[in-house]
């Protein structure tokens, strides 16, 4: 007998490898899955449940990385700075620290020196999250990067916001060393 398709998520966190699946009908109730909306195809060869799309922070991650703070991807997605949508968790940890990452969930690892890394944590629920005026510093710091089309959308969309702090963004943005290319971005949307 195969072993369903749902315990294999559960046994993993939601999440689901390829290679996890041995039967055909195994593919045949993923694919039922993805169709009816009950699990995304989030990159090849890797699935998650509905529920557990990286639509909000996960303790899960937190606990893994206890010390890790999320950042880009995550982070603008958290302040619903951007649409796309990351298949995995974006953490930032110091340089020197030593991490062992499990195969579920995934997450992607950032190694920033200490005066990067503690700029702008602020921490929510017992999960580390930068800042709002910090994430879109991190935009604009890493837009060769993640491509230049999303660093101005998360700055266009911060610009949007009745609660932007545009002293607080000058600040950290002159602490980053990334003042100019920030005014060049913002005074055009202003």
């Amino acid at each position: 007998m195969s072993t369903d398709i749902k315990d294999i998520f559960k046994k993993n966190n939601g999440f689901l490898k390829s290679k996890d699946l041995t039967f055909r009908n195994q593919w045949n109730h993923l694919n039922k899955m993805i169709d009816s909306g009950d699990a995304v195809r989030l990159k090849r060869g890797l699935y998650c449940i509905q529920q557990k799309t990286i639509t909000g922070q996960n303790r899960e991650v937190a606990m893994v990385v206890p010390w890790g703070v999320f950042c880009l991807f995550t982070a603008w997605q958290h302040y619903d700075l951007t649409t796309n949508n990351p298949y995995e968790y974006h953490v930032a940890i110091r340089r020197e620290e030593k991490i062992v990452l499990p195969e579920y969930p995934p997450i992607k690892i950032y190694r920033w020196s200490d005066k990067f890394y503690n700029l702008g944590i602020i921490e929510n629920e017992q999960i580390k999250i930068y800042d709002i005026e910090k994430s879109v510093c991190d935009a604009v710091r890493f837009r060769n990067k993640v491509g230049i089309d999303i660093a101005i959308e998360v700055v266009k969309n911060y610009v949007r916001r009745k609660d932007r702090n545009l002293n607080k963004l000058g600040q950290y943005a002159q602490q980053l060393r990334i003042e100019t290319i920030m005014q060049n971005m913002i005074m055009p949307m202003l």
